[in-house]
């Protein structure tokens, strides 16, 4: 009975068996495609090659603050870090001593005057008497001689008048440039002297204000070679600055001049460039980075950084869509970065679509779907913000 019941049922059982694998074949996964890769297609274009160097702020000028008379201090006009003006009073010494001696030279020349006019009215006179045979010829003679005397000396005067004059005016200082003045060396009261070598202040002047800069003389040595041989262009000289605490400068500087001589102990040539300076942030001694444009490449080749890969020995490396839609390595040599790209010197053209999404799974010469993408999409689809640097 058991027997027949089991063979009544295997016919079931083979018929469902059939029936799941049937249904296996049907819902199965489908054959997967070709896997989709984001790409971005390469074009030449003129890019600024930079270069970032060091360099030391410096004042434009720099005047020290010095007495050309000795005395006391009697007042200081001026108030210290604060910006003054060329012909702006500073100090005043004690002028009553330069002043008595000013009236004192102007007394002598009064008397060589009144000296003076007596001997040449007594010239006049001797000169009527002599022609009358009154008077002998040696006295017309002294005569003449004590005119010419009080005549000089009325010169003498004049001049000794004019040095009291400019030296009672020196007990009053002035400012020599306009600029930032600094702390006062001296107080009121304080003895002064025109030998002293202490300068009472110092001025500088801030805007604008001068970076100096140090490259070496082989970068120079080898951005004079390409130009020479053509295939760069001089680029501006726009210079960009970045503070100490890491911030950019918000206002642009141009070099001025480069040294004609290299430095025999570091082997560099000093740069100057001039940046205004209109609200004095930058302040002399100060250490600064400098992003200097070198030169401009005719048709340089930028690719997103994330499309460049290095191999186990360093190499750069990347991967690109042919016309058959297959991928294929290319070894490339990379420059200088810009922002969020490398500047491609050799390995990549015009017209090169190069894969900067999917890379991972892209294998060389595997059939892909390239899909266009933004050159600053990265493959987790976010966008690297990079600047130039």
């Amino acid at each position: 009975m058991l027997f027949m019941t089991t063979r009544r049922a295997l016919p079931l059982l083979l018929t469902f068996s059939l029936a799941a694998c049937g249904g296996a074949e049907k819902g199965g996964p489908p054959r997967q495609g070709p896997v989709e890769v984001g790409v971005v297609t390469l074009t030449a274009q003129p890019v600024t090659t930079t270069t970032e160097l060091t360099g030391r702020i410096t004042a434009t000028a720099v005047a020290d603050v010095r007495p050309q008379v000795d005395g006391i201090i009697k007042a200081r006009l001026f108030t210290e870090g604060t910006t003054v003006r060329a012909g702006q009073p500073l100090y005043q010494i004690d002028p009553r001593l330069y002043r008595a001696t000013r009236d004192q030279t102007a007394a002598q020349l009064a008397s060589a005057q009144a000296s003076a006019a007596t001997a040449q009215a007594k010239v006049a006179r001797y000169n009527r008497l002599q022609t009358a045979d009154a008077v002998a010829r040696q006295d017309v003679d002294d005569a003449v001689a004590a005119d010419r005397e009080a005549k000089a000396s009325i010169a003498q005067y004049r001049a000794s008048l004019r040095t009291a004059n400019v030296n009672l005016g020196f007990t009053r200082v002035y400012a020599p440039i306009s600029g930032r003045i600094g702390r006062s060396a001296f107080t009121v009261g304080a003895l002064v002297s025109a030998a002293q070598t202490s300068a009472l202040a110092t001025i500088s002047q801030l805007d604008p204000i001068y970076v100096d800069i140090q490259q070496s003389s082989t970068a120079l040595l080898d951005l004079r070679e390409s130009l020479a041989s053509g295939d760069m262009l001089p680029a501006s000289t726009t210079v960009r600055l970045v503070l100490e605490n890491g911030r950019v400068y918000p206002q642009a500087g141009t070099i001025q001049f480069g040294e004609v001589s290299v430095d025999t102990t570091t082997g560099t040539v000093t740069l100057r460039a001039r940046f205004p300076n209109p609200q004095g942030i930058l302040l002399p001694g100060m250490f600064v980075r400098l992003t200097v444009p070198q030169t401009i490449v005719r048709n340089g080749i930028l690719a997103p950084q994330q499309g460049i890969t290095r191999d186990a020995k360093g190499n750069a490396t990347a991967l690109v869509v042919g016309a058959d839609n297959k991928v294929a390595l290319r070894q490339v040599t990379t420059g200088q970065a810009v922002g969020a790209q490398w500047l491609i010197t050799a390995g990549l053209r015009t017209g090169d679509r190069l894969i900067v999404q999917g890379t991972d799974k892209a294998q060389p010469g595997a059939t892909v779907k390239a899909v266009t993408v933004a050159a600053g999409t990265t493959a987790a689809g976010t966008t690297n913000p990079g600047t130039t640097n």
